[in-house]
Formats: C-alpha cells, sequence, structure tokens
C-alpha cells in the first residue's frame, strides 16, 4: 500500500512500474468494494495511462506525478468519461472536456484511477445523499465518513488511490478529513480553477485536496493553482515559495468556537492541549472574539441555495442527463424529469433557493446575507491584523452511526466551524489532532489570511511536530 507520493517515487527507483503500482490500487478498490468510495473505477484507460508514463520514465522525460495514482470526485470533469455528481439526473452523461486542474495533474503524469462518490452536487454533510448509495467510514462499519467529499477521504484514508481531489463549499473536504484522519485542504477561493468543477454555488466551490501528509497537499497545490482563461475568478498570485515565518508565533483562537456547547468534551481537551503545548514553546495565543458565529450557518445556507436554484437550472431533461418517460409535453418534461432526476436534499435546497431569491423575499434574505457575508469578511481581516493564523476545530465531533441524524439543522450545523473559511474566501487546511475514545479521529483546522496558502503549510508542521 502507497500513502504518499514519496512512497510511489522510493517503489519507482527500487524498480515497481507505474503499471505494477496501478495494478496493485485496482486490486486493493476491488478488495473494499464494500466501502462504496469509487462509483466507478477507470481500469481501462487507468492501464493505458500507466504504460504510457512508463516510457516517460525510460526516456527521462516523466512528470512530477508519475506514478501518482488519483481519484476524483464524481463533480469533476474528465474528457471521455462518465460524471454524475452522484445523482440520477446526470446518470449515463460523458463528460466532452476535462477540468483544467485536473489537465494540470494529468500533464505532469498522474494516473486517473477512477470517479469517487459524494453528497449529490456537493450537497450534504455525511455522504447519505448520493443517489448511489452512501460512503462508508473505512475506520468503523456503520459510520458515515462525513461529507460531502466522503468517497475521495475514505479512498485515501484506506489506501485506495495515493492523493484525492474533492471540492469544498462549506467543508465538503476538511469534514471528512477530520472524520477520516486525512489532510484536508481548501484553498484560497480563486486559488485553483473551478472550470470544470460541476457548479453548486459558485461563489464558495474550491477545489480541494485529500492528502496522508502535508507535503503532498502542498506538491498539488503548486500544480493545479494559477490563472485560467476559462475561469475568470482565477487568481494569478503567486504562491510564496518559501516564507518569513517568525519564530514566535501569533495564534489566534476564537472563544466562541472553544466554548461552543455543541463542541464534543474530548475535542476540545485535545485542542487546549496542543493550544497549551504551543503556549509553552513560547508562542503567542491570541483570544479573539467572533460574535458572529450564530449568523455564519443561515448566512451560509441562504447564499448557497440561491445559487443552486440559479446553477441547477440547467439539469432540465431537455438539454443533456436524465429525461422522464412518463411526460407529455414540455412543461411536464421539466417537472417530471426535475422531480424524478434530483434527490430530495437537492430538492429541498433548489425550493429554499429559489424562495429565497423570490420577488417578496429577496431583500429580506437574499441581500441581507450578502450583507452578513461582508461584516463577516471585514471582521476576519481585521483578526488576521493581529495573528498569524487562526486555530479551531475543524468538526463538533467526530463522525456519527448511518441514519443517526434525522434532523435537517443539527446536519447543517456539522458545517459550524468550517464554513467561515468559504464565506470569507480564505484557505484553510484540517490536519489530524487525535483520536476520541469511541476510537474515531478528529482534525485541528488552521485558517489564514487569503493567499496565503505558504505559511499555512509551514504553520501546520508547526504544529504537528509538537
Amino acid at each position: 500500500m502507497y500513502r504518499s507520493i514519496s512512497q510511489i517515487k522510493e517503489a519507482l527507483l527500487s524498480g515497481k512500474t507505474v503499471l505494477e503500482i496501478t495494478q496493485s490500487y485496482l486490486k486493493l478498490i476491488e478488495q473494499n468494494f464494500h466501502l462504496n468510495a469509487f462509483l466507478e473505477v477507470f481500469e481501462k484507460s487507468a492501464l493505458k495511462s500507466a504504460q504510457t508514463v512508463d516510457q516517460k520514465i525510460k526516456e527521462g522525460k516523466a512528470g512530477k506525478l508519475a506514478g501518482v495514482v488519483i481519484g476524483i470526485k464524481d463533480n469533476i470533469c474528465y474528457k471521455n468519461h462518465r460524471v454524475s455528481a452522484a445523482s440520477k439526473i446526470l446518470e449515463g452523461f460523458e463528460s466532452i472536456y476535462t477540468a483544467t486542474a485536473l489537465q494540470r495533474l494529468i500533464d505532469e503524469d498522474a494516473i486517473i484511477i477512477g470517479r469517487l462518490n459524494c453528497d449529490e452536487f456537493a450537497m450534504g454533510s455525511s455522504n447519505e445523499n448520493s443517489a448511489f448509495g452512501s460512503v462508508e467510514n473505512n475506520l468503523k462499519k456503520n459510520y458515515v465518513p462525513g461529507g460531502s467529499s466522503g468517497g475521495s477521504a475514505v479512498a485515501v484514508s484506506a489506501g485506495l488511490c495515493t492523493v484525492s481531489l474533492g471540492s469544498d463549499t462549506g467543508g465538503s473536504v476538511r469534514q471528512p478529513a477530520s472524520w477520516t484522519g486525512t489532510y484536508g485542504l481548501k484553498p484560497t477561493y480563486g486559488r485553483i480553477s473551478r472550470y470544470g468543477l460541476i457548479a453548486y454555488a459558485s461563489s464558495f466551490d474550491q477545489i480541494g485536496t485529500f492528502t496522508n501528509n502535508i507535503e503532498d497537499s502542498k506538491l498539488l497545490l503548486s500544480i493545479m493553482a494559477g490563472k485560467d482563461e476559462y475561469d475568470s475568478t482565477s487568481s494569478s498570485i503567486a504562491i510564496e515559495k518559501s516564507s518569513h515565518v517568525p519564530e514566535k508565533l501569533r495564534i489566534g483562537i476564537i472563544s466562541e468556537c472553544l466554548n461552543h456547547p455543541g463542541l464534543d468534551q474530548e475535542v476540545k481537551a485535545l485542542l487546549d492541549n496542543k493550544i497549551n503545548s504551543l503556549k509553552s514553546e513560547g508562542h503567542e495565543i491570541i483570544e479573539l472574539s467572533f460574535p458572529y458565529l450564530d449568523y455564519i450557518v443561515p448566512a451560509y445556507y441562504v447564499l448557497t441555495t440561491a445559487e443552486a436554484s440559479s446553477n441547477l437550472a440547467r439539469f432540465d431533461g431537455v438539454h443533456f442527463g436524465y429525461r422522464s418517460t412518463k411526460a407529455a409535453g414540455v412543461e411536464q418534461t421539466y417537472i417530471n424529469s426535475r422531480s424524478e432526476g434530483f434527490g430530495v436534499e437537492v430538492k429541498r435546497r433548489i425550493m429554499a433557493g429559489t424562495f429565497v431569491l423570490s420577488h417578496g423575499y429577496y431583500d429580506a434574505y437574499y441581500t441581507k446575507a450578502q450583507k452578513v457575508r461582508r461584516i463577516l469578511k471585514n471582521k476576519t481581516d481585521e483578526m488576521f491584523s493581529d495573528v498569524d493564523f487562526i486555530l479551531m476545530p475543524t468538526t463538533p465531533s467526530t463522525a456519527f452511526e448511518k441514519n443517526a441524524i434525522k434532523d435537517n439543522i443539527q446536519m447543517y450545523l456539522q458545517d459550524i466551524f468550517t464554513v467561515h473559511a468559504n464565506l470569507t474566501g480564505n484557505p484553510a487546511m484540517s490536519i489530524p489532532l487525535g483520536n476520541h475514545s469511541n476510537g474515531l479521529p478528529f482534525g485541528i483546522q488552521i485558517m489564514t489570511d487569503r493567499f496565503k496558502e505558504g505559511e499555512l503549510f509551514e504553520y501546520a508542521e508547526i504544529i504537528e511536530k509538537i
């Protein structure tokens, strides 16, 4: 089992071929079919790519990711391969182009092994909303892996691929990373092109990574980041090659997060231990007040459902994808195709989004949520003028049993510590913190100022060493 890019490189140096490495992953995927992490394995194209990369290695022309096997969340487009966003409405749809971020990895000779299960259209916090069945947490039977990128998290945690791609709209990379003991990175909004990522909420979505160490996250980001002519929101700001990290750090902790009534006491205790260890190393701990915590999740759901209502209008049973066989006439085709094609949670969010955008309610909900978003951003910018980074829990607790949470509001509150970074566009990363007495892992979250990923990685390494 190869759990890192460095292990892949060592295997190649010892005489292993990319073909053999790819075949070993295919065997592991088959053995772990019960996890339901993969919706489709690209066996034929992966083996063909492996042979091509082996030839490149012989010729001394191989890229930085030669032999690295990557799984992709089922909302990232890959030319001539199916993509469905784990929804019946796109079942059987084949992409005619490749996402920019993915193409940049392929150009460095990565092997794309398959598409990974997720919550339908990336809407969910447990991976129980997929049209193709829920994903099993590989660390505990009958438990969820977190969402929406649950398949991507489990694939890396269980060693079914070297690294994987997910997308993070409100914590969909960091939350499952926390619950599977992996490293989940959500870059600054605009750092990675969204071209070829099936949209949920366009002003929130970012492609992120799952890895088993910080070094791999760093390498993947350096390859995928950068301006893209196909995405006007992508940024040309370069990642700092080496950051001037001070010897003594100013670490911000948000009191409303650490003292939140929903935070599990064991998670809090381990987080407190880490903070005390940092303090004893001479780093300055600065307590911050963020009085808007209770407004984060409501503002997030008003804005993301509004954007989803608009983005998902294209799935109408006419242009492409699923079309109802029971429809007669245009109106019935729209109604039946969308009613039959979308799952319950997606329909709930489309309807909520349509409502907040409707005449008479637009100012009361959507406009107000945009104003709240600006307040949150201003306050966050203000906090970063006083601290180098902010440390907080990734999730309030560890993973829960499947079907354990019936109340939608309780499910939405699973994102309470992660949506902050999406609302303000900041980069954030979840790194493993420890294990609960229930045997399950949980992470600690680091957030920095926008476009400071170089520093984010260095801070993460410091925290990990202590």
